[in-house]
């Protein structure tokens, strides 16, 4: 029985949720000569729903063979990825202040999907959710949507927020997993352990490991 898992993921916020879970893990982080941001591009009238899935599927096919290939110990990788949309527009990571404000000034006034797929998966078998949360923001004008780009949050999220941050003072109204617009939806990243055997073994030796400390 394996006693953690890998998180194949370099976002501070999905290690925090994993964490929050109990559940015992090691990074899996791409390597220099892994274009990881490649993975994220969309196709040609791809649907939301399916662009986030077809991602998730990708990060995970990539770390299944860094893991591999690195000759590390066998145990169960978990991978996810998040998007924004508003209709059948994607709004992914900004590549620039420019596009953050461009951004956020689509999605002013209206409400939002946050998509979050999560993917756990082995050499020999995996499994995926899908999270599915509205978030509706407050008509922003000019200057608000300027001064939160400047802060510098906006950089490497999806939609050009984070929820959990200064955005938090625009959001009138939420639907669904918190965690899930934070980009880990705990729910649906339970029940995916829990199929593979593995959430209630790795969160009991985390509470023992803790205890002893």
């Amino acid at each position: 029985m394996n006693s953690f898992i890998y998180l194949a993921s370099q976002s501070p916020r999905r290690r925090q949720l994993l964490e929050q879970l109990g559940v015992r893990h090691q990074l899996l982080l791409p390597g220099s000569q892994e274009d990881s941001e490649a993975l994220e591009a969309v196709l040609p009238n791809e649907a939301p729903r399916a662009y986030v899935r077809r991602v998730t599927q990708l990060k995970l096919d990539a770390a299944l063979q860094r893991l591999k290939r690195r000759g590390l110990p066998p145990a169960p990788v978990l991978c996810s990825d998040t998007s924004v949309a508003c209709g059948r527009t994607i709004y992914g990571k900004p590549t620039d202040h420019a596009d953050a404000i461009r951004m956020l000034a689509e999605l002013s006034g209206r409400t939002h999907r946050v998509l979050t797929a999560v993917a756990l998966g082995t050499s020999r078998r995996r499994a995926q959710a899908l999270s599915e949360s509205r978030v509706t923001f407050d008509a922003l004008t000019e200057k608000q949507i300027q001064c939160y780009v400047a802060c510098g949050e906006s950089l490497g999220k999806a939609g050009a927020y984070a929820v959990q941050g200064r955005a938090a003072a625009f959001i009138s109204h939420i639907s669904g997993s918190y965690s899930g617009i934070m980009g880990l939806p705990l729910f649906e990243t339970a029940a995916l352990l829990r199929s593979f055997g593995l959430y209630e073994t790795l969160r009991d030796r985390s509470l023992a490991l803790s205890s002893t400390d």
